[in-house]
């Protein structure tokens, strides 16, 4: 044995005594850390056993071996819900499941808005009004005169003609829940502008899933567009159910429309017809 060996052997033990490592020369042969197996061995006879021509780790990697199982790294990366875990590794605890949302507590989020420039023509915030757990929504433009005076939607001439329909359904106004996509009245009863619908509409939403009814029906083309993304004409599209968020969505004129238009009552009618026997479809 070369000097070299000698001394890189003295080094080994050395590190060993100070790792706690006393009983080395007792272990067998592929126990001892950092040594070559037997298999690994070339003897000669009469010659002292020459280690293979692979490269042995240096002490530095001996090093670096024994500290890694001594300590063993935390995996960094995610656990997936479909892995299995192995021993040394652990799932992080799982999210809690956040309750659904009451009425209450979005009304009390919203709070007196300013999100955008429509309060500041306003007189009353219109949130919506009806049955927390109603089977059918009604989702208007916003509110009018009558509305802003009130705080409560659909309560002018286009709010009777919308009670009439409900009526026709077989329900109550009661029964139902109605809501507009903006809760302040724009300026002269104008179509609410884009900014003002996404800052508002998500109010809307969180009160649709709040409620999770069986069936939305869009009043005009501005709900229709904010709710469904469809751009096509109302009376192109009215009368037809669409999916959306889980439930059903149908597309229907505006009660406004119809005052403006009276004929055209009977269209609205058929598509009143269409929600009740959507209902009774169960």
């Amino acid at each position: 044995m070369n000097d070299d060996v000698r001394q890189e052997l003295k080094d080994w033990f050395e590190f060993y005594r100070e790792l706690g490592i006393e009983d080395f020369y007792r272990r067998a042969p592929e126990q001892r850390v950092g040594m070559p197996k037997p298999a690994e061995l070339r003897v000669e006879p009469g010659r002292e056993p020459t280690p293979a021509p692979t490269v042995a780790p240096t002490l530095a990697e001996q090093k670096m071996q024994l500290e890694s199982v001594r300590a063993p790294a935390v995996s960094a990366r995610p656990v997936m819900p479909s892995q299995k875990l192995s021993l040394f590794e652990a799932a992080a605890p799982a999210p809690a499941r956040r309750e659904r949302e009451t009425l209450e507590q979005i009304r009390e989020d919203l709070g007196e808005c300013h999100r955008c420039k429509l309060a500041g023509g306003r007189k009353t915030i219109v949130f919506g009004q009806g049955n927390p757990h109603a089977e059918v929504v009604f989702v208007g433009e916003g509110p009018g005169a009558d509305e802003d005076e009130q705080g409560l939607p659909f309560v002018g001439r286009a709010g009777q003609l919308l009670n009439k329909m409900i009526q026709l359904v077989g329900m109550k106004r009661e029964e139902v829940y109605i809501a507009n996509i903006v809760k302040c009245r724009p300026p002269g009863n104008r179509v609410p502008e884009k900014d003002e619908i996404e800052t508002c509409s998500p109010f809307l939403y969180r009160q649709i899933e709040a409620i999770r009814p069986r069936l939305v029906c869009c009043l005009g083309a501005p709900a229709v567009r904010t709710l469904l993304g469809i751009k096509e004409g109302i009376t192109k599209i009215r009368g037809q159910f669409y999916d959306f968020a889980g439930t059903k969505a149908l597309a229907t004129v505006h009660p406004a429309y119809v005052l403006r238009n009276p004929r055209e009552e009977k269209i609205l009618r058929e598509d009143f017809e269409k929600i009740r026997d959507f209902l009774k479809a169960r």
